[in-house]
């Protein structure tokens, strides 16, 4: 079976999913946990957060790149638009 199957289909993977929620029950600040709702909405919206940054930075980083090194990203562009173009609806 392929990486790509084990990715796609979450029935592919088998029973850890289970064994892991069940494994982290007990612990205190995981989904199982009693005083879990403000905790789970607390991280839920600081990873909402994080990721916000971590996307800023990445695109604030892609431009640089793109500035520092003009051909590659010309190149890029147009590969990007070849894409576009054979691609079929």
């Amino acid at each position: 079976m392929a990486d790509g199957d084990l990715r796609d289909n979450p029935a592919a993977r088998g029973p850890r999913e289970g064994r892991d929620a069940e494994g982290m029950a007990g612990v205190a600040g995981a989904p199982g946990a009693t005083g879990d709702v403000e905790d789970a909405q607390e991280s839920d919206a600081a990873r909402r957060r994080r990721r916000a940054q971590f996307l800023r930075e990445l695109h604030e980083a892609k431009q640089l790149r793109d500035r520092v090194q003009p051909r590659r990203a010309r190149a890029a562009r147009m590969r990007q638009q070849m894409r576009m173009r054979t691609f079929r609806w």
